[in-house]
């Protein structure tokens, strides 16, 4: 098997990824048109490949039980679950959110019908415009990346500057737009938890705008006829504060546990929360960003992700960001560099979904 991103003689890579672009089909319209073998620009590399397995059964990422949240007595005890989650996985589920099933299994539903439709009904809606209003695409960094993974996505820009509510699909309207609310909330009151692990005030966060930019995004990671050739998403961190994220009852989400990946078992009624790079920055690595993946779906049945990613609005005066002030003392100097938002933007637009890299750019 040819490395991904080498080069074959006779074979024009960009020129296949741009006519598969071009069809507005997406990998839903490859995987309904019945193909057995994946296009050559879906094929990951040997190195890639050898390292997708499933992790021992006995381990899994915490679930927190968010009931009575209210209460004096239960807080303290969910705020230091949440930090020490936060700490050494990065990654937890929370249950009794708030938030009914009723609404989890609608705002799955619809984003499934978006997805679900003919292609020529959802290809008016296909576009590449990162960063504001609707888009509807295989693969953000498609024409980034060495090699595309098995995904179509439909991304919908809520805030500060939302679309036009008829620019998102009528087939998942109402629910993007509830779904941005209910994930609002669940968000928020996680980010105090967040904020009070931090021995800092609970509206903290809250008042540092973190979570006023939302960005939605409605995966579908449609069965793949080579499953283990592919990645649905490959090993990434997020960039913004935290992230929320909903998804069916289809195996495939995995994250990095020691030398582990370990499989995300879906909780029923559960929503799974994990750290961002922005804010393992500005918690001085306090809390842990970490790197998780999506493998490629062999099962008939479409794996569904909704995630919304939180990112903060207002910079400070000086354009830049970096650890919270009050988190450092002479014994607990700050461990990286302040940025600045263009070197946050560039970071993320001007390559293909990798690792920390920023992290790593800033760590003294």
């Amino acid at each position: 098997m040819a490395a991904a991103g080498a080069s074959v003689v006779g074979y024009d890579r960009m020129k296949e990824v741009k006519e598969f672009d071009d069809s507005k089909m997406g990998v839903k319209g490859l995987s309904d048109s019945g193909i057995t073998t994946i296009p050559r620009f879906f094929v990951h590399s040997p190195e890639t490949l050898s390292e997708v397995k499933s992790s021992p059964a006995h381990i899994e990422i915490p679930v927190i039980d968010l009931a009575n949240v209210g209460s004096n007595s239960h807080r303290s005890k969910i705020v230091e679950q949440i930090r020490e989650a936060s700490k050494t996985w990065g990654f937890f589920q929370v249950i009794n959110h708030g938030v009914e099933v009723s609404v989890l299994d609608d705002t799955i539903s619809a984003i499934k019908a978006f997805h679900d439709q003919p292609m020529e009904v959802k290809a008016k809606h296909y576009i590449r415009e990162e960063g504001r209003g609707v888009m509807y695409a295989s693969n953000n960094d498609l024409f980034r990346s060495e090699a595309a993974c098995w995904h179509d996505s439909l991304q919908v820009w809520m805030s500060p500057e939302p679309p036009e509510v008829e620019e998102i699909p009528k087939i998942c309207r109402k629910e993007v737009v509830e779904w941005d609310k209910h994930a609002k909330k669940v968000a928020d009151t996680v980010m105090e938890l967040l904020s009070l692990g931090l021995g800092l005030e609970a509206g903290k966060f809250r008042d540092l705008t973190f979570s006023d930019g939302r960005a939605f995004l409605g995966h579908i990671y449609p069965y793949c006829p080579q499953a283990d050739l592919t990645m649905g998403i490959k090993s990434h961190t997020d960039p913004g504060i935290i992230t929320v994220l909903l998804q069916n009852q289809i195996q495939g989400l995995q994250v990095k546990h020691g030398n582990h990946w370990v499989d995300v078992k879906p909780v029923p009624g559960g929503l799974i929360i994990n750290i961002g790079d922005f804010l393992q920055i500005v918690s001085n690595g306090e809390y842990k960003s970490v790197q998780h993946r999506v493998l490629a779906n062999a099962s008939t049945e479409s794996r569904i992700s909704i995630v919304v990613f939180f990112n903060l609005t207002k910079w400070r005066e000086s354009g830049k960001y970096g650890p919270l002030p009050e988190l450092l003392t002479p014994e607990k100097p700050g461990i990286y560099r302040d940025f600045t938002v263009e070197e946050f933007f560039q970071n993320f637009y001007n390559k293909g979904l990798d690792s920390k890299s920023l992290i790593e750019k800033i760590k003294l």
